[in-house]
């Protein structure tokens, strides 16, 4: 078992390197400087001197292999350096927005994992009965409807029933609360976007649940099982179930991690300042640093959690761990 994390935890070397070469030499591709966008938004005159001090001092004149390397020395050390933009620390830039990201996420996958497992496992069950098609139709309204339309639909939804049972309307608070200050004021921002991100998700995550149940139950050690006369709940229980949960543990693992960073349009409608608004920004303002240490994070999160789900495929599937 430790040969086989090792194994993984190496494989994770190249991958972070690959992609830190990749972003690095895209971002010197992309058309826009800096310093021209900071300065102008002064409402100044700006003379081409000016423009060359920004970019002595914050070190785009110095030579790619350079800037590269200064990038690969600041990933490895944990220090990103100052956002060109702001001029504030990477680190801390990021921290503000860290937390409501990754609880963001973490609510959204426990909704779509709650909603996605019972009811795939049920359609699978129950194939071809009206409840198999009920389940489906509720998994394809949700792969068809965007979260931020599910989103504005919540909003609108709250603005008008609470208008009509309190005779005020009530929106979701605007300021992030920590839950360890006041849970419930954190619950009642959040829960609304972790819905509708979560209803999303859980629709693929229940599409795969019911078509990998029913891949396993036609399996013959399935059938072997039922012809000893073993209850239908012991068949599905200890032999049916870690078998048909490793395409739904990829599932959602790849989905929590999408969820750190791509939550731009749902953060734009419930109006979260997470990571994925800092993501836009960065990129609107050239702003180099900030882009590239926010990829990597993304990387980085990815990275980790495949780690984490080939370690579940090591608990559910024993075989694996000598592949």
């Amino acid at each position: 078992m430790y040969k086989y994390m090792a194994k993984r935890l190496l494989l994770m070397i190249p991958t972070l390197f690959g992609a830190a070469v990749l972003i690095f030499l895209l971002l010197r591709l992309i058309p826009g400087d800096v310093c021209e966008l900071r300065l102008a938004g002064t409402g100044n005159y700006v003379d081409q001197e000016a423009i060359d001090i920004c970019r002595e001092n914050l070190g785009m004149n110095d030579a790619k292999i350079v800037q590269f390397f200064d990038f690969i020395y600041g990933f490895v050390t944990f220090n990103f350096g100052e956002s060109m933009w702001t001029g504030k620390a990477i680190t801390y830039e990021i921290g503000l927005r860290f937390q409501l990201s990754l609880q963001v996420a973490i609510m959204a996958t426990f909704v779509a994992v709650i909603i996605a497992i019972p009811l795939g496992a049920i359609s699978a069950l129950k194939q071809n009965t009206w409840v198999d098609y009920v389940v489906r139709t509720f998994s394809i309204a949700g792969i068809a409807m965007p979260s931020f339309w599910l989103g504005i639909l919540i909003i609108l939804g709250l603005l008008i029933y609470s208008q009509a049972w309190f005779g005020e309307a009530w929106m979701p608070p605007i300021e992030y609360v920590s839950p360890l200050e006041d849970l419930g004021q954190n619950m009642l921002q959040l829960i609304w976007p972790a819905v509708a991100t979560g209803y999303r998700y859980s629709a693929v995550a229940t599409r795969m649940t019911r078509s990998a149940l029913l891949e396993v139950l036609r399996e013959d050690y399935i059938r072997t099982a039922r012809a000893k006369g073993l209850m239908e709940k012991l068949v599905i229980n200890r032999h049916a179930l870690k078998n048909y949960m490793l395409p739904v543990v990829t599932i959602i693992g790849i989905e929590f991690a999408f969820l750190m960073g791509g939550l731009v349009v749902t953060e734009q409608v419930f109006n979260l300042n997470g990571l994925g608004k800092l993501f836009v920004e960065s990129v609107l303002n050239a702003d180099y640093t900030m882009t590239q240490a926010l990829v990597m994070l993304v990387v980085a999160i990815f990275v980790l959690t495949n780690f984490v789900i080939d370690l579940f495929y090591a608990w559910l599937d024993p075989r694996i761990r000598y592949s």
